[in-house]
């Protein structure tokens, strides 16, 4: 089979995996030591970094090929799909060739398990090998990682790679045990716990005091982390049991990422999988809500809570959902809250909290400042108080202010 062949097939394999992102890498620029690749630069977009920096990565699996039958997967070993393979020097080929080209800014490599997953890991390593110690690559490399290879292969993968990742599939062990019998979430959380701590040893290591005693340098180990993926909508769970799973991943394993994936419907599929794909707008919901535990200072019951359904609101983002529910914590007066309470209020992102927190030192706020600072007035007036506004009674029907605050209907498109 010809190169471009297996190209097309293993690169279109790849695309259900959406945990590859290249923020927190080191920067890194061949320019002045005379090798390949740069973390930096322009090219073919694929992904942007949370600065705003657009990537573009070569995302490929090694094989199609698997000797897992996970239900939910269309490349499982009893899937009727076209298979290829790339060799790991093929793999090399390819990500020069594209980078020489400026179609690419690194390489996002996955596979399926071809005999057993140390054989698996050794093939993605010598690719990251290869491209770090033979042609001095300094591109952005993001390694998925098997979760039952030997630790040395671990600890080999974070020494040539940006970020390593592992799929923890699905949101619950039950879950996992239903659709993927094969595989053992206990080995995939010891897997991810390994790492935590290889990365976390090499951080430190590198911030020791500088003394007078000229030592090497110690080595890098994944500076980018660690990062997972999680499928939506393959089994019933809810969003509440997805988000708590992820709190837990966050707080256990310090992961930089959790990637929530909707599920799609495959070929063949198995009678356990729906037959519809959740809608996409659960997917982006579940990233609102995940950047809500992150950044806002919210908690899971608040975001989904218990007496409810445990699925978030398709219609409203979460944060105004959360308002909608929680008039009494409203109006916020801009010009004296705290900062926890401004980022509850709708429409405000933490960028402009802290420009409202800076400003107000020299002035009362007005609604003309706000617009200057380029906040969504539509979203947040109903909820702040400001020198020259109040809401008056807008919070005293929760009921109407939603229907004017939620998007309209739109009539989607047949083709």
């Amino acid at each position: 089979m010809l190169v471009v062949d297996k190209l097309a097939i293993l690169a279109d394999a790849a695309k259900y995996d959406a945990s590859c992102a290249s923020s927190g890498a080191d920067r890194r620029d061949s320019s002045r030591t005379g090798g390949i690749g740069s973390t930096g630069g322009m090219g073919i977009c694929h992904s942007y970094t949370p600065d705003g920096r657009c990537v573009s990565l070569l995302k490929i699996l090694l094989t199609n090929f698997c000797v897992f039958d996970c239900a939910y997967c269309v490349n499982r070993v009893s899937s009727n799909v076209p298979r290829a393979r790339f060799t790991p020097q093929e793999v090399v080929d390819l990500t020069l060739d594209f980078y020489k080209r400026n179609y690419i800014e690194g390489l996002f490599l996955s596979s399926g398990i071809i005999r057993d997953s140390d054989y698996t890991m050794e093939q993605v390593v010598d690719v990251a090998r290869r491209l770090r110690e033979e042609h001095a690559f300094a591109g952005y490399i993001h390694l998925k990682t098997i979760p039952n290879a030997k630790p040395d292969l671990l600890a080999a993968a974070g020494r040539y790679a940006d970020r390593l990742s592992i799929n923890v599939e699905l949101p619950t062990e039950a879950g996992l045990s239903k659709l993927a019998p094969q595989k053992d979430a206990q080995s995939i959380r010891t897997s991810m716990g390994d790492l935590r701590w290889r990365i976390d040893e090499a951080r430190q290591a590198r911030k020791e005091p500088k003394s007078n005693i000229v030592r090497a340098k110690p080595p890098r180990f994944a500076p980018a982390g660690q990062s997972t993926q999680m499928i939506v909508g393959a089994d019933a769970t809810s969003d509440r049991d997805i988000l708590r799973t992820s709190t837990n991943l966050y707080g256990n394993y310090r992961l930089r990422r959790v990637y929530y994936s909707a599920f799609s419907p495959i070929p063949d599929a198995s009678k356990q999988l729906p037959l519809q794909a959740p809608p996409l707008q659960r997917e982006h919901r579940l990233y609102q809500a995940d950047w809500l535990l992150r950044f806002y200072e919210f908690d899971v019951d608040e975001i989904a809570p218990a007496s409810g359904s445990g699925q978030l609101d398709l219609d409203v983002d979460p944060k105004l959902a959360w308002a909608l529910r929680n008039p009494q914590r409203f109006p916020v007066d801009v010009n004296s809250a705290p900062r926890e309470s401004l980022l509850r209020v709708p429409g405000f992102g933490t960028r402009n909290v802290d420009r409202l927190l800076a400003s107000r030192r020299y002035t009362r706020l007005r609604i003309d400042d706000l617009a200057r600072l380029r906040v969504p007035l539509r979203k947040a007036l109903p909820f702040i108080e400001l020198a020259d506004h109040h809401p008056r009674a807008s919070l005293d029907d929760p009921a109407t202010l939603r229907r004017r605050l939620a998007p309209k209907p739109a009539q989607g498109t047949l083709f």
